[in-house]
């Protein structure tokens, strides 16, 4: 079951590709935060990693935080391994927390189905945004409506978001047997 807007963010424990261990109160600061489901290996999530990385830079000094989960069963995709999860890190640049939910129970508490899936939360961790990134997954010049971003001006300016839910579009999240 997803989380209905408007529920608290579950908590999590989780170690990182930066060799630390990261859990909801590690972004205490941020003003909106993005939990993104997140992998090495689909497609969907390689189009985004630019933009996540582009949304973290521009964002982040106005309180915006992203942080991905990888919650693929890595025996059967070992492109989704945490040693992989490192060296994919490295090489895209990201400058957020990249995590690594090898019992799945992460995923399951949030409710997420694919990668990329995403949960933008206000600062109060209530769900205010949950849903894809944007309408067009494999070419960023053909975008023409950013739902994430809309969502996090929202969040960031004290709104409610105007479009709380969206499909999220992507690979299922590979579950272990």
């Amino acid at each position: 079951m997803m989380l209905e807007l408007g529920s608290k963010a579950p908590d999590f424990s989780l170690p990182g590709v930066d060799g630390g261990v990261r859990t909801l109160a590690s972004f205490g600061d941020a003003k909106a935060l993005c939990v993104v489901f997140s992998c090495n290996h689909c497609p969907y999530v390689k189009a985004y990693e630019g933009r996540f990385v582009a949304m973290q830079a521009e964002l982040g000094p106005k309180g915006f935080q992203l942080v991905a989960v990888n919650s693929n069963d890595a025996e059967g995709y070992p492109e989704d391994s945490f040693e992989a999860m490192r060296a994919r890190a490295a090489e895209r640049g990201f400058n957020f927390p990249y995590l690594r939910d090898e019992s799945q129970a992460v995923a399951r508490a949030y409710g997420a189905v694919r990668t990329p899936h995403v949960f933008l939360f206000d600062g109060a961790r209530r769900l205010a945004y949950v849903g894809r990134i944007d309408d067009s997954w494999d070419n960023p010049a053909k975008v023409t409506r950013s739902e994430l971003r809309e969502a996090v001006d929202d969040v960031l300016a004290g709104r409610p978001v105007r479009l709380p839910e969206t499909f999220a579009v992507g690979c299922t999240i590979k579950w272990k047997e």
